[in-house]
C-alpha cells in the first residue's frame, strides 16, 4: 500500500504545507552539507591536516567545503616591514563537491519522486526555501573559514630577527563571504537543475513535459559517464591501497580529489589536453606518470602522448573511453523515443559530451602558488616557494568531445534499435493472428 505524508506536512495534490516545507528544506541544506564536511574531514585528516598547529583543522574543513560548494576563498599573507608572504590556491576538491552535489539531489526529489507533474510554483517555492537554508548554512561555514599560519624561514637566528623586527612571516587563508554566498547560490541552483535534467523519476511543470524526451536520455548518459569514471578511478584507488605504501596519501586523493583525476582521465582519453608545471616543494598528491610530466619550469602539455611517453598503459585510457561512451550512448539512444533518427541521437551525444567536457575542464583547473619574498627579490629557502597550475586546453576538449559523441552516438543508436524502448509498442502486424 502506497504510504502518504501526512496532513501537517503536505497539503491537496502532494504540495507542502510551510511547515513541511521548511522542514523538507532544512534537511536538504543539512545532508548536503554535512556530507561534504564529513568527506572534507576525512579526506584532510588523511592528508594530515589534522596535526596543523593552532587549532586550525576545523577552519580547513571549512574552507575545502566552501572551495567545493564554489565559494571563493583569498590567501591572506604578512611579513611586516622587509618580508612579503604571498600565496594563492584556486582548486575544487570533487571528491566533496559531487558527494554533497548526489545526496542534495537525493533528497530534495525524495518526497517528489512518486509524481510525474508537478506546478511551477510549487517547484520554485521548494527550491527558494532550500536556497534559504543553504545560503544560512554555507554563511556559518564561510565563518569559520579563516587562519593564520606562521612560516619559519628555516634559520633560527633569522627568525629570531624577523620576531624583534616584527617581520615574522604569516600566510593564511579567508573566506570572501559575498562571493562564497552568491557562487555557492549558483552552485545550488545548478545541482537541482541537474537533477531535474537527468533524474526520470523528477516531477516537470506541464510546459516542460515535451523537452524531457529529447533532453534527459544524454544529459543522464552524461552523468553515467562521469559516474563510471569515478567509480573507476576509485577502483584503481582501492587496489593501489592495498598493494603499495603510503595508504594516507592515497585516501586523501580518493577522498578529496578523485574526481579531478578521473575526469581527467576522460577527457585525456578522447584526446584532449591539459597545461601546467609542478614544483616538488607543494608535494602535492599526483600520479607518478603527471607528476612527471608537468615537473619543472615552464609550461608543459598534458596529453595522451606526454603521458604516453612516461607510461604506456595510458594509452588503455582510450580503450576505456570508447567502452563507457559507447555504453552510454547505447542507453540514451533506449530511453530515447523509439524511431528516433540515428543522426539526432549522434547529434545529442555530440552536444552532451561537448558540454560535459567543457565543465571538466573549468572544474578541474588548478592555481596553487606559495612564496616568500625578502624586499620583493627571490624566494628564500628551497621549501618556501612553489607552485602547481593545470590549465584546459578547452577548444581542444570541446572538438573531441563533439567527434566522440558524434561516433558513439551514432554506433549507439543503431545498437539500440534491436532492444525495445520504454513504452513502445510493437507493430501488430508483426504478431501472427490467434485461431480461434
Amino acid at each position: 500500500m502506497r504510504q502518504t505524508r501526512g496532513p501537517a506536512a503536505a497539503g491537496p495534490h502532494g504540495a507542502p504545507t510551510a511547515l513541511g516545507g521548511w522542514a523538507d528544506a532544512l534537511g536538504t541544506a543539512v545532508a548536503g552539507l554535512l556530507t561534504m564536511v564529513l568527506t572534507a574531514a576525512l579526506g584532510l585528516w588523511a592528508a594530515g591536516a589534522a596535526g596543523l598547529p593552532d587549532g586550525a583543522f576545523p577552519s580547513v574543513v571549512a574552507a575545502a567545503v566552501v572551495a567545493a560548494a564554489g565559494g571563493s576563498l583569498s590567501a591572506t599573507g604578512n611579513a611586516g616591514i622587509i618580508a612579503e608572504a604571498h600565496a594563492a590556491v584556486d582548486a575544487v576538491p570533487l571528491s566533496v563537491t559531487l558527494a554533497g552535489a548526489l545526496v542534495t539531489a537525493l533528497v530534495f526529489l525524495r518526497p517528489l519522486r512518486h509524481r510525474a507533474v508537478a506546478p511551477a510554483g510549487e517547484l520554485l517555492g521548494r527550491i527558494a526555501r532550500t536556497a534559504v537554508c543553504w545560503l544560512v548554512l554555507l554563511l556559518l561555514l564561510a565563518l569559520a573559514a579563516h587562519h593564520s599560519f606562521t612560516v619559519s624561514v628555516g634559520n633560527e637566528l633569522a627568525d629570531r630577527l624577523g620576531a624583534l623586527l616584527g617581520s615574522t612571516p604569516t600566510v593564511g587563508f579567508r573566506a570572501d563571504v559575498p562571493a562564497t554566498l552568491g557562487y555557492g547560490l549558483l552552485w545550488l541552483l545548478a545541482v537541482l537543475a541537474l537533477a531535474f535534467l537527468v533524474s526520470r523519476k523528477a516531477p516537470l511543470t506541464p510546459r516542460l513535459l515535451r523537452f524531457q524526451d529529447s533532453v534527459r536520455p544524454p544529459a543522464a548518459a552524461m552523468l553515467l559517464t562521469l559516474l563510471v569514471y569515478t567509480a573507476l578511478g576509485l577502483v584503481v584507488g582501492v587496489v593501489e591501497l592495498i598493494v603499495r605504501g603510503d595508504p594516507a596519501r592515497t585516501l586523501a586523493v580518493i577522498l578529496l580529489g578523485l574526481p579531478n583525476l578521473a575526469w581527467m582521465a576522460l577527457g585525456i582519453g578522447v584526446g584532449g589536453a591539459w597545461t601546467g608545471h609542478v614544483d616538488t616543494a607543494l608535494g602535492l598528491p599526483l600520479p607518478h606518470a603527471l607528476e612527471q610530466v608537468l615537473r619543472g619550469r615552464g609550461e608543459h602539455t598534458l596529453d595522451l602522448g606526454s603521458l604516453g611517453a612516461q607510461d604506456g598503459r595510458v594509452w588503455l585510457l582510450v580503450a576505456v573511453a570508447a567502452v563507457v561512451l559507447l555504453g552510454a550512448a547505447f542507453t540514451a539512444a533506449v530511453h530515447a523515443p523509439a524511431r528516433t533518427p540515428a543522426w539526432r541521437h549522434a547529434l545529442e551525444m555530440a552536444a552532451a559530451l561537448a558540454l560535459t567536457l567543457l565543465v571538466v575542464g573549468l572544474v578541474t583547473r588548478i592555481d596553487a602558488r606559495y612564496g616568500l619574498s625578502l624586499i620583493g627579490v627571490g624566494d628564500l629557502g628551497g621549501d618556501l616557494g612553489g607552485a602547481v597550475t593545470l590549465t584546459p586546453q578547452l577548444g581542444r576538449l570541446v572538438a573531441a568531445g563533439a567527434v566522440w559523441g558524434l561516433v558513439t552516438g551514432f554506433a549507439g543508436s543503431l545498437a539500440a534499435r534491436r532492444v525495445r524502448h520504454p513504452g513502445e509498442v510493437r507493430d501488430a502486424r508483426r504478431t501472427p493472428p490467434r485461431s480461434r
